[in-house]
């Protein structure tokens, strides 16, 4: 892992602290130097009191001798003035010190929490992602800086968490059929009586486990390319009907609905939206593929499509096995299968995770409720043609109102 020094070498600069003690500096030595100049003028300006006396006045010193009131008042102005600059200076020079200290103290104190900013923020790698400031002082500035941190850190600890366990599952999932192709074929040549029809039964294995791991790959693929997408610009954006995917979706699965005897309601209305036609039909697709992969023998799906003046939405419901409301937010993660994880029996589990995706690129929203006695209602919904298609959407996974 590469680990970023935000220190620079060790050679002088300018601080933040430095700049601040600086700046208190020299706030502090300019009002001192302000005060001795008031105080000067003050003394210059107050101590004349000879100018009341005639001229030619003379008064009598404390020695007994005698001066010319006006020569008395120069001298003793001049002596003030003398005292005033040079106590005054030497006091604006002490004051302008221990400020100058103090400051240099109180802005440490103040920018200590940057500090544990800093060095928390050089301390993390992977396995330091449960590194935390937990500010405690005043609430303030710095304590939203650090709290905001703390929670920026929480953020790319959940995401490096999902992207680990992303990762641990698909090279799960990806082995499994590797896995079965390598048996079988260790099995069919370790077999000196092996004919040519278990050669034909370990080829049928082999392909049926290669075509499940490409449609992995493709909804790997299919998934990083939508969520690229997410917050940008389409590469294409085209008027699409959502009706129109529905039919495809419908017909592509007709054999398997015919298998299992499932009933289809489906009230298809005009859904005009803009955006990539290929994701959108993907996105039907999915739905509809769950809706009959996770159903049961004679179940029943149910499709509507419609729109209004500022939104289009698809609505694909199925009968099938119960779903607990709690688990319905994480059916929409990738590799969850109604609660059931690595379960290879049916499908990849990316379906809903690939219809998040969609909705978030065509800035909609997608939210799923989990039905009484079993099965799952998914509302898609997306911007209509009518009106200007966001550029980024949440697609928050959130329960649908029923």
């Amino acid at each position: 892992m590469t680990v970023y020094d935000a220190r620079r070498a060790a050679v002088f600069r300018p601080t933040l602290r430095l700049r601040l003690t600086l700046l208190n500096g020299i706030l502090l030595v300019g009002a001192g130097l302000v005060l001795v100049i008031l105080a000067y003028i003050l003394v210059d300006g107050a101590l004349k009191p000879a100018d009341q006396l005639q001229p030619g006045t003379r008064v009598v010193l404390a020695d007994g001798s005698e001066v010319d009131a006006h020569q008395w008042q120069t001298e003793l102005v001049d002596a003030a003035e003398w005292e005033l600059l040079t106590r005054g200076s030497l006091a604006l020079l002490l004051i302008g010190i221990v400020g100058v200290a103090g400051a240099y103290v109180v802005a440490g104190r103040a920018l200590r929490p940057l500090q544990r900013v800093t060095t928390t923020a050089q301390r993390l790698t992977g396995e330091t992602l449960d590194a935390r400031i937990n500010y405690d002082g005043a609430d303030d500035e710095v304590s939203e800086l650090a709290k905001t941190f703390d929670a920026m850190l929480d953020r790319i600890g959940e995401a490096f968490e999902t992207q680990k366990r992303f990762v641990a599952n698909a090279s799960h999932e990806l082995r499994t059929p590797l896995a079965v192709m390598r048996t079988e074929v260790d099995v069919t040549l370790d077999d000196p009586e092996a004919d040519v029809e278990e050669y034909r039964r370990m080829a049928t294995v082999v392909r049926d486990a290669s075509m499940r791991a490409n449609a992995l790959v493709e909804s790997l693929l299919l998934l990083a390319r939508t969520e690229a997408q997410a917050g940008r610009r389409l590469g294409r954006k085209v008027g699409t009907d959502l009706a129109t995917g529905v039919t495809v979706a419908m017909s592509a699965m007709g054999k398997e609905i015919k298998r299992l005897g499932l009933s289809v309601d489906t009230d298809l209305k005009p859904a005009n939206v803009v955006g990539d036609p290929g994701l959108l039909e993907r996105l039907a697709g999915n739905l509809i593929e769950n809706a009959v992969r996770y159903n049961h023998l004679s179940g029943r799906i149910w499709v509507r499509t419609g729109t209004d003046d500022t939104l289009a939405w698809l609505v694909v419901g199925n009968t099938g096995f119960e779903v607990a409301s709690p688990d319905v937010p994480a059916l929409f993660e990738p590799f969850r299968r109604g609660g059931r994880e690595r379960t290879g029996a049916r499908g990849s589990g990316l379906g809903l995770s690939i219809v998040r995706a969609v909705c978030d690129a065509h800035g909609g929203g997608v939210s799923a409720v989990a039905l009484d006695g079993g099965g799952l209602e998914v509302t898609v919904s997306l911007p209509a043609a009518a009106v200007t298609p966001l550029l980024s959407g949440t697609a928050a996974v959130k329960p649908a109102a029923r």
